[in-house]
């Protein structure tokens, strides 16, 4: 498996966890956890394309 394909992926699940959460009464923590999800996808997207 190529280097940085898991936290692409985990982050990915994180992010479409919490946007579900985003219309509920926990909205701050959702953000949070969404901006977390974001940051492993670009992570991994920038592992990805280095390692090439």
């Amino acid at each position: 498996m190529r280097e940085g394909m898991i936290p692409a992926v985990l982050g990915t699940v994180v992010t479409a966890s919490s946007a579900a959460f985003l219309g509920s009464r926990y909205k701050i923590a959702a953000t949070g956890i969404l901006g977390f999800g974001l940051a492993h996808i670009v992570l991994g997207t920038i592992d990805l394309f280095e390692h090439r």
